[in-house]
């Protein structure tokens, strides 16, 4: 593929029925400017992440269409499933990857917020770097109380959407579309099925920390009026402690800048924490897809002699050392960012 190229990874609330999926990714597949790589559905989760790549307006205009023919097929009042989400279209990213600016991305969310709140009288929030207040820039700041406190929070002035109607859509609930940076969406899973420990875990790390709690376990205020956060070790990390099945807990993250923290970073920490706990990390997950640097970086951190290496070798480097094979054979050629272009371009 050649030109400028955007990436947008688009979350549906959907990800137990195939059938459902099918037909919603069916526009991506049928248009030659864009390339579909990768369609991760979770059961548990019960939502399916698609990442997808190619020219700006045809990779807008295609997931305009995905909007739509999920907004006919998913029905949020009947959902259920162990990720935060909000809507039906949970969040829909613009990424630059070549030939492409930030601001550009910028441009490309609200089109996209303008377009579908129009058609499908849908509520729309703008985060990351399209935000236009502080309050929205996190997508967990917009998701708080998901989609079933979402009819009381639309009466809020504070949470009026950016694009679309302040009312409650019961059918879709609500979206959040904007632009970043690459985000890897990493998972370490843990022997255990105590959810509250793999929460433990995720507050020592993120970057937002932990509530400061006093001896009766309520929140303790600062003089701003604000709850007091012990923060997290590592910056520009979120994380959470979920479920992957009945019987795994998981630290569940997004790495928002893997130049500052990386997988490597954040597995060995995970590893000493769930030691001390006496617990251990059992296995890997990549949600989507990875950039080559990552995998590089971390590659170099798990092979003492890393120097002698070339990029394959140490993508199997990092693969082993991050846990990557522990659930099912790992694809590097469908799995990182620039050879699953490579592959399809």
């Amino acid at each position: 593929m050649s030109g400028p190229l955007v990436e947008c990874v688009p979350n549906f609330s959907e990800g137990r029925d195939q059938s459902i999926i099918d037909q919603i990714i069916f526009p991506i597949e049928q248009n030659d400017d864009v390339a579909l790589l990768d369609v991760d559905m979770g059961a548990d989760f019960n939502r399916t992440v698609v990442t997808m790549v190619g020219n700006p307006e045809e990779v807008l205009n295609t997931v305009i269409e995905c909007t739509i023919v999920a907004s006919k097929l998913i029905d949020m009042r009947s959902h259920t499933g162990e990720h935060a989400r909000m809507g039906a279209v949970d969040v829909v990213p613009f990424i630059p990857i070549s030939n492409m600016s930030m601001a550009e991305c910028v441009q490309l969310s609200n089109r996209y917020a303008e377009a579908v709140s129009i058609m499908l009288d849908l509520p729309v929030y703008l985060y990351a770097e399209a935000a236009r207040t502080k309050q929205r820039v996190k997508l967990p700041d917009i998701r708080r109380g998901q989609y079933e406190g979402l009819q009381e929070k639309l009466q809020s002035e504070y949470w009026i959407p950016d694009y679309g109607p302040a009312t409650f859509n019961p059918l879709l609930g609500a979206t959040a579309t904007g632009a970043r940076e690459i985000l890897i969406a990493f998972n370490v899973n843990l022997d255990t099925n105590d959810k509250s420990k793999a929460n433990s875990i995720a507050g020592s790390i993120r970057t937002s920390g932990v509530l400061v709690k006093d001896d009766n376990g309520q929140k303790v205020f600062g003089e701003d009026g604000k709850p007091l956060r012990i923060p997290g070790r590592f910056p520009s990390l979120q994380a959470a402690g979920w479920m992957y099945d009945e019987e795994t807990a998981q630290v569940s993250m997004n790495l928002l800048n893997h130049n500052e923290t990386g997988l490597s970073e954040v597995t060995e920490a995970i590893k000493e924490i769930a030691d001390e706990m006496h617990l251990k990390a059992v296995a890997g997950e990549l949600v989507g897809l990875v950039p080559l640097q990552a995998m590089i970086s971390a590659g170099e951190y798990y092979h003492e002699n890393h120097e002698s290496l070339d990029e394959k070798d140490l993508v199997n480097a990092a693969i082993s050392g991050l846990m990557l094979d522990k659930l099912g054979a790992f694809i590097p050629e469908s799995s990182i960012i620039e050879w699953a272009i490579e592959g399809v371009g």
